[in-house]
């Protein structure tokens, strides 16, 4: 186990409770629809007057799907009826073109992720139509430093339209695996089989993908520690650059898609931390390094090196190697960072369709940051992405005591503290060893807004 990562079970137990993940502060609750349009419009303008205007990163999101997940809470529309994509895919170009008129031309895009619902329920035909309206829109960076990277649905994709991926500009991919055994995959209606992830992945490393990576869920209906072991094997023989090992969280009074999933079929508590245990082992014990949160990467891959020399970043995507960018969001409940705010689009398709119509941008809500969320998000992203957060940075660039301005949260530390998760210096706060799988509840420590009517709205953080 690397010396980054200890797991200590009574510990787990003990700040296994509800919080935010911090993709980030403040959280999502937070936003109102009292920001509008204006408000959105305003940033942007904003953002371009600053003295270097920060580079783009564009986050899209595809709400379709050919079937259901019974245990995906996103938001999605299961359909097989393919023409939606295409009405779809018009209105987009619509908000491209409306986002990037407010932007300033100079601004490169350095950024983009194509999330889901599936975005590889597109033909290959409407990405390159759509990659193609963006370079038109959008000062793209073609050098391939740049970060652009699709999630994939092994069901919905060839090793051919892998490849064809790679032509588009794509260097970074996300497989959705979740669990190779094939009782679990039943449970939850997502049945692949191993052979054509294989094949896949090994499509990508012909096409010189830079980064591949997994996404696996423990704590899912059937899963057992002997089953979800042999999983992790066929994981580390196959080698990802990259492998994100969710929590699932099961809650079927607010997720209608899980009401389909056998109360008898879920495992006991216990058993999640059994799986996270496992987990952490299996992959450390295989070279991976624990990057925060969910996440393990090769140490050679860019996420495990940016990790050890401090330019770690965390967004609404996770974990990011490439320098804060203003991150633009388009299609329907996508959510942007552009200056001091943030904004989410209309959840409803038929709701973004009529504000496009109507010639309005689909913002439906935001939050406009004050100086204080500035500076504790500022705070929190370094506990989250580098371990500890260093006081004299923030008393120079913010004009505070930190021992003094954040009194009340240093006080709420004092259990982690006694606990062996945190070390309180003079001048510095260090996440110790066993600490980083609670980086979050380190965190939150740091939230002015976590009441407790807040807490049920967030998933356990361990």
């Amino acid at each position: 186990m690397n010396p980054a990562l200890e797991f200590n079970r009574a510990l787990v137990e003990k700040y296994d409770r509800p919080g935010p993940r911090y993709t980030s502060y403040p959280t999502a609750p937070q936003f109102h629809q009292a920001f509008a349009v204006d408000d959105y419009q305003r940033a942007a303008h904003d953002s371009n007057q600053a003295a270097v205007p920060k580079p783009l990163s564009v986050y899209i999101h595809i709400p379709f799907c050919k079937s259901l997940c019974y245990y995906c809470a996103c938001n999605k529309i299961i359909t097989q009826k393919t023409h939606r994509a295409t009405e779809y895919l018009n209105y987009l170009k619509r908000e491209i073109n409306m986002q990037a008129a407010l932007f300033d031309s100079t601004r490169k895009l350095t950024q983009l992720h194509l999330g889901g619902g599936t975005p590889t329920y597109l033909t290959h035909e409407q990405l390159a139509d759509l990659m193609q309206h963006l370079h038109q829109a959008f000062d793209m960076d073609d050098s391939d430093n740049h970060e652009f990277s699709i999630e994939v649905d092994p069901r919905t994709i060839s090793a051919e339209q892998i490849r064809a991926l790679r032509g588009l500009g794509f260097n970074r991919l996300s497989f959705g695996v979740q669990d190779f055994d094939p009782q679990v995959q039943a449970a939850v209606n997502r049945v692949q089989s191993e052979e054509q992830v294989y094949e896949l992945v090994a499509a990508a490393r012909q096409a010189h993908f830079k980064s591949v990576s997994v996404d696996l869920i423990y704590g899912l209906p059937l899963q057992t520690v002997a089953s979800f072991d042999v999983t992790l094997s066929k994981i580390i023989a196959l080698r990802p650059d990259r492998i994100a090992a969710y929590s699932y969280a099961h809650l079927p009074e607010l997720v209608r898609a899980q009401r389909l999933i056998r109360p008898e079929d879920m495992p006991p508590p216990e058993r999640k931390l059994e799986l996270l245990e496992l987990t952490i082992r299996r992959l450390t014990e295989a070279g991976y390094v624990y990057i925060g949160m969910d996440h393990f990467a090769l140490p050679e891959d860019e996420l495990a090196r940016a990790r050890a020399n401090g330019t770690l970043q965390r967004n609404f995507q996770g974990y990011s190697t490439h320098a804060d960018c203003d991150l633009i969001g388009l299609g329907v409940s996508s959510i942007g960072k552009v200056g001091d705010s943030y904004s989410q689009s209309v959840k409803e398709l038929s709701q973004y369709y009529a504000r496009l119509d109507q010639g309005l941008l689909p913002v439906h809500r935001g939050y406009r940051l004050s100086a204080d969320d500035l500076l504790r998000r500022e705070v929190i992203n370094d506990l989250m992405c580098h371990g500890r957060i260093e006081f004299a940075k923030f008393e120079a660039r913010h004009g505070i005591r930190f021992g003094e301005y954040f009194a009340e949260a240093l006080a709420q530390l004092q259990t982690l503290v006694q606990d062996g998760l945190v070390q309180l210096h003079d001048d510095a706060l260090v996440l110790l060893p066993q600490g980083h799988l609670m980086m979050r509840s380190a965190a939150m420590a740091f939230d002015a807004y976590l009441g407790g009517e807040q807490k049920g709205r967030f998933s356990r953080t361990v």
